[in-house]
């Protein structure tokens, strides 16, 4: 499974590239952006200049649910901005003064497209929809190849008072292909990026921040490699469930409130080279019978400062089989009520050590830590890439 999902790099790499480009459309403040997408043919690039742009929502019904226990669930929901059937390239001229106001659930519905790009600019004020089963979001992709990229998707926090759901940063969903790259994905009302049925994505190299749900939710046969990205500030931070497939590494995830990284359901990760350092319950959890997990070169420290919510206050809780099971070359240390749950200590068995890191307030090893350059690959402990830590406006 990890060799199909780095060929799916490979293959969004090589059709990110071969796409030909057509007309330049310029959009400037007061245009109407939506007519500017209409009039575009495919292939085109709008270009939109500095200042807000406001959606007037539309109401539409959905025939399939993004996240239903049955597909076939009528959902209704609203869209600020629609891409369909064409790639087009959305391109602003400063990510953080080229706003997007979207006023809708799905902020910028992408349908039908066979290759799109989002980039430089910021999505912003969505509003929650009354149908709890709209799998809201500032940008929503099905049926698409989109890459997304320097893209900032903030402040969508509307929320209802009897709907537990929020809004998502990103979401992928039926038979979609996302390249989420550079990001910054903060102050949303529920996950930052959610996979739902039959998407892909390679999610690399962004922020995600202060929101409610998860950080990165990878769900039911959703397929991911996920990199380099900063997690942090959300009720639980990176989790696999359903049957899903992920592979996560050199990510630093910190002060979620619940767990750093879950593996539930029928699903499979591969956590290697990660930071999870100062999360409320558990570091890192295999949290069902089903669930299979190789685990290894990564960080878990300090978790366990939060009273028990979902998960004990440790590094590691063995809630699930130890047949399916790889841990090694890990290092935990400093949890609050013990490195491990529900296994024996590894500590000093298959490379796996309990070493204060001794992190500066970036996460970066001192040079002469004993963690630094070491690891699975030279048959010691851990080895930690630098992780991103922020873009600042």
């Amino acid at each position: 499974m990890i060799r199909f999902l780095y060929s799916l790099l490979l293959l969004f790499t090589v059709v990110n590239v071969v796409i030909s480009q057509n007309k330049i459309l310029e959009v400037r403040y007061g245009a109407n952006l939506q007519d500017m997408i209409n009039q575009a043919m495919d292939g085109d690039t709008i270009l939109i200049y500095e200042g807000d742009y406001k959606a007037i929502p539309q109401t539409f019904i959905e025939y399939e649910c993004g996240n239903c226990g049955e597909p076939l669930t009528e959902v209704t929901a609203t869209y600020g901005f629609i891409v369909q059937g064409k790639s087009l390239t959305i391109k602003g001229t400063n990510p953080f003064k080229t706003r997007i106001i979207t006023n809708a659930g799905y902020g910028l519905l992408i349908l039908n497209s066979p290759n799109s790009t989002i980039t430089n600019l910021t999505v912003t004020g969505g509003k929650r929809d009354r149908d709890p089963n709209a799998t809201d979001g500032g940008i929503v992709v099905k049926n698409s190849v989109v890459t997304i990229r320097n893209v900032n998707i903030k402040d969508n926090d509307h929320t209802l008072p009897d709907i537990v759901v929020g809004i998502c940063g990103i979401v992928g969903r039926e038979n979609s292909e996302l390249v989420i790259d550079k990001c910054v994905i903060r102050n949303n009302s529920w996950d930052g990026v959610a996979l739902y049925r039959g998407s892909k994505a390679i999610i690399r190299e962004n922020i995600i921040e202060q929101g409610r749900g998860v950080g990165i939710g990878i769900t039911w046969d959703a397929k991911a490699v996920v990199y380099n990205n900063s997690v942090s500030y959300y009720w639980k931070g990176i989790g696999t469930f359903g049957n899903s497939y992920a592979d996560v590494y050199n990510n630093l995830i910190f002060e979620n409130l619940g767990w750093g990284i879950v593996i539930t359901g029928a699903s499979f990760m591969e956590l290697r080279n990660n930071i999870v350092d100062k999360n409320g319950n558990c570091g890192v959890a295999l949290w069902d019978s089903s669930a299979k997990g190789i685990i290894y070169n990564n960080i878990i420290t300090n978790n366990g400062w939060r009273d028990e919510w979902v998960c004990p206050q440790v590094g590691f809780w063995m809630n699930g089989s130890i047949q399916n099971l790889e841990f090694h070359h890990n290092n935990l240390a400093n949890n609050i009520m013990g490195d491990y749950r529900n296994i024996s200590d590894l500590t000093g068995r298959d490379g796996n050590v309990s070493i204060d890191p001794q992190f500066d307030k970036n996460y970066k090893l001192p040079d002469n830590s004993p963690l630094s350059n070491s690891g699975y690959s030279s048959g010691k402990s851990v080895i930690i890439r630098k992780n991103p830590i922020g873009r600042k406006e």
